[in-house]
């Protein structure tokens, strides 16, 4: 990149101003012809979405009993805490998925409708409807019981799918898993049936990781991990470490680090988490094993919920707090002031703050 006279090169701005949050980029923009150039190049984009990778944060639903609508907080460990807001899709909606700072949202009011925005930009996207009547797709409460979002950053395209059992109107399900996938280039869905024992927990379904163009999703017994590849859809089981697997009285979720599969395992005392290094050979590798001393009365409503190389965040029932692996020391980053309904946890997300187009 070229250099002037009396200002910085190119590269070095470039450098300082992708550092800076989704809205100041915005507002940067306007500064000057130069800037707006540089700001738009893909190069750029690309860049700051790199960097915005590396900092994972935490995106909890604070519901009121007094108030119809809920609060949407993003729990930043760089930068704090802010107020986001989901207004401009113009419905009440609730935060299903999370992916690469795509938020997938369906209608509180209206079954079967769905949404993909992302909340830095602003902009968002209605999904068209499924040819599936929702009453006869999914069990129970035509609902599904997983949803996932997969967002590639380079192609900036995503994917969304909605998988569960199957019934007939007046009939228990039979055992058939539905999988709608809709693609954001061709702007349609795709479906096919498959069969699925494994049940979900809610943490389960709430925590799900795109990672190797695939969704994966942990069952309730922690027996093993479900992906689904969406390059050909298929369903297939991933070992978990033996230790986790036929470990008793320990709570697992699963994670992403790095771009790489993590499950945490937290027992009474100690926090483990794992890596798998090589995914094709479903390697894990232990990389951390914590004493959860100092949080002793907190352990059994702490749930992990992102992380990277540097520290963890976790939910509680009012809190957000964070491990920093360095120091091995736990912060409170924020707390809940009034009653919350329900558990942070309940509707907490890992969230990443990107420059990704929905439309």
């Amino acid at each position: 990149m070229s250099s002037r006279d009396g200002v910085f090169p190119d590269d070095v701005i470039v450098q300082v101003l992708a550092r800076l949050p989704v809205k100041s980029v915005f507002i940067a923009k306007s500064v000057c012809k130069l800037w707006y150039r540089l700001l738009s190049d893909k190069y750029f984009v690309q860049l700051f979405n790199e960097i915005s990778a590396k900092n994972p944060m935490v995106l909890v639903e604070i519901s009121h009993p007094l108030e119809s609508k809920s609060r949407l907080l993003c729990v930043d460990y760089m930068r704090g805490v802010n107020e986001l807001t989901l207004e401009f899709i113009n419905d009440r909606v609730k935060v299903r998925a999370s992916c690469n700072g795509l938020l997938c949202c369906s209608s509180i009011p209206d079954k079967g409708v769905y949404f993909v925005c992302n909340p830095m930009t602003r902009e968002y996207r209605l999904l068209p409807r499924s040819r599936e009547r929702s009453v006869t797709r999914f069990y129970p409460d035509g609902e599904p019981t997983l949803v996932g979002l997969a967002g590639n950053l380079f192609t900036q395209k995503f994917t969304v799918v909605l998988a569960g059992y199957h019934r007939t109107f007046g009939h228990r399900p039979d055992g058939t898993f539905i999988c709608l996938v809709f693609d954001s280039d061709l702007n349609r869905w795709r479906k096919f049936v498959s069969f699925q024992d494994d049940q979900f927990s809610h943490m389960n379904r709430n925590q799900v990781v795109f990672v190797n163009d695939t969704l994966h999703w942990l069952t309730r017994t922690c027996s093993c991990i479900l992906a689904l590849d969406l390059d050909c859809d298929l369903w297939r089981k991933i070992s978990l470490p033996d230790e986790v697997r036929y470990g008793s009285g320990n709570r697992v979720n699963l994670l992403e680090l790095d771009g790489c599969l993590s499950v945490i395992q937290i027992s009474d005392a100690w926090m483990k988490i794992w890596v798998m290094k090589e995914y094709q050979r479903e390697e894990w590798h232990m990389v951390d094993r914590v004493s959860l001393r100092c949080i002793k009365g907190m352990v059994p409503g702490v749930f992990p919920i992102s992380q990277n190389g540097q520290y963890v965040l976790f939910a509680t029932h009012k809190q957000v707090l964070v491990y920093h692996w360095k120091s091995r020391l736990w912060k409170e980053m924020y707390s809940v002031k009034n009653t919350s309904t329900l558990p942070l946890w309940f509707s907490a997300h890992t969230f990443r703050s990107t420059i990704f187009s929905c439309n």
